[in-house]
């Protein structure tokens, strides 16, 4: 097959490429497609593994351009990358470029991902997070930076860190350290990705940084000011994509239904979703009637809880057609708490039926996150008086974190929050907000902490307990 023949999101596997000049190259898994655009994969030229980058469609000269420049930018100014093999603009449009493959390597990404639920700073997190910022500071002092920084593009081999991804590479002047200004927009780029709960941690971590670069003084104040504005366009971001067709979902809307996947789970996610009433009907209901439908499923090796969001009557129909569904709020709202780094069940897939684009039934399907919530955790503790050190520390961080996002639950009972690998995990999303003015948060947030602490008799030791060590706003909040 001839490069420019490339087309979908996952052509079928293994797949011979044929280069102009003859040569041949086995593709044996793709590692990211966007499809009529890009497709990279790890394959098989000339006996050795590879990296191969093609480019097509109308963009493909320009990309192709933007890699090239800037592998050979990296390769320049002696950052650790992978090195080209390969590369060519052919006759009918498209462009390719072979990388020696990295072996036994793993994403920065990889290794957050196996800690990212731990405490911050642990060790394992300052490690990671270390090792990226020395490679980001090694970029800014040769003059580069990464406009695409994250941890995708951070590879670790060993004790070596690898710079990939030359597509986003920039430089402002190769060989002389980055100015001040635009080392500061970069470094707000990496920490806006990383939960608000490390913005405190930010003199720490800067360490790392300023022991390979310390060519500049770096303004703290203006480096929050970018993480803050950067922060708040990738929540809008984020959640733009979770309604639309790209890399991160698969998106069928029309005036006659709604479909949304997250890709990751698409491929066993798909056959479930044809029938699931008949999948609720089969699980462990734990609701059931009324305004919701609630159960446990097995699906393909995977655990899965599916929500049913009812239609009860015509009534009640005509109060819920014209405005977005149950089930996409709590799609969007779980979304949110994910990408600003507060514990909640991964949401896989939402659906809704339409008619002539008027809202009927809809369905939320979500990871499986255990059974225990917070008020059984917590049930020897009720009037022992002993200390349950560990879950009041969890309940701490959850509350903190909505405090410093300005989001509040609407129905923060003890059932809606699950006890989960250390961690306090929000479910019941349905009437989620993010308070844009402080007043209204505050009012909205003690309405949610009263409704927690009524969970438990007021007068038990762990009432007293939990009304002592959870958060509280101060006593005079501005008004709206």
């Amino acid at each position: 097959m001839k490069l420019i023949q490339l087309s979908g999101r996952a052509p079928q596997l293994p797949l011979t490429l044929t280069l102009d000049n003859g040569q041949t190259v086995v593709v044996e898994q793709w590692l990211r497609v966007l499809p009529g655009q890009r497709y990279v994969a790890k394959a098989q030229w000339q006996g050795r593994n590879v990296l191969v980058k093609v480019f097509i469609g109308r963009k493909a000269a320009r990309q192709y351009q933007r890699e090239q420049v800037g592998a050979q930018l990296l390769i320049a100014q002696q950052i650790n990358s992978a090195a080209i093999l390969a590369a060519e603009q052919q006759a009918d449009g498209s462009a390719y470029l072979l990388f020696e493959f990295i072996e036994d390597a793993q994403s920065l990404a990889e290794a957050w991902l196996a800690c990212s639920a731990e405490q911050p700073l642990s060790e394992r997190q300052t490690a990671v997070l270390g090792q990226a910022l020395s490679a980001v500071a090694q970029m800014h002092l040769r003059g580069l930076w990464q406009s695409d920084l994250h941890l995708d593009n951070l590879l670790q081999q060993g004790d070596q860190v690898y710079v990939v991804d030359g597509g986003g590479v920039e430089s402002e002047q190769a060989g002389k350290p980055l100015s001040s200004e635009q080392a500061v927009a970069n470094l707000a780029v990496f920490f806006a990705q990383l939960p608000s709960a490390f913005d405190a941690h930010l003199e720490e971590l800067l360490l790392h940084y300023l022991l390979v670069n310390g060519e500049h003084a770096l303004r703290l104040e203006r480096l929050h000011e970018q993480i803050l504005s950067i922060r708040q366009w990738r929540v809008k971001d984020y959640l733009n994509k979770s309604g639309r067709e790209c890399s991160l979902f698969s998106a069928k809307i029309n005036g006659f239904g709604l479909r949304v996947i997250w890709r990751a789970a698409q491929s066993w996610l798909e056959p479930l979703l044809s029938n699931l009433d008949a999948s609720i009907a089969s699980g462990h209901i734990y609701k059931t009637g009324g305004a919701a439908t609630v159960a446990r499923i097995e699906h393909s090796q995977h655990t899965l809880v599916v929500k049913r969001y009812n239609i009860k009557n015509v009534l009640h129909w005509c109060k819920r057609f014209w405005r977005p569904s149950r089930a996409w709020h709590s799609w969007q709202a779980g979304h949110r708490l994910r990408v600003l780094g507060i514990a909640t069940p991964q949401p896989l897939a939402v659906i809704e039926n339409r008619f002539c684009g008027l809202r009927g039934s809809a369905w939320l399907i979500s990871e499986y996150c255990g059974e225990q919530d917070i008020i059984d955790r917590l049930a020897s503790y009720q009037d022992s008086g002993a200390v349950p050190e560990i879950e009041i520390n969890a309940l701490v961080v959850l509350l903190n974190a909505l405090i410093r996002e300005k989001i509040s639950h609407g129905d923060l009972k003890g059932h809606n929050i699950l006890w989960h690998q250390q961690r306090c995990y929000l479910i019941d999303l349905d009437a989620m907000q993010q308070h844009q003015r402080t007043g209204s948060f505050a009012r909205a947030y003690m309405k949610d902490r009263t409704r927690l602490l009524r969970n438990w008799p007021q007068d038990s030791p762990l009432y007293t307990l939990l009304d002592q060590r959870l958060p509280q706003l101060p006593s005079s909040c501005p008004e709206d």
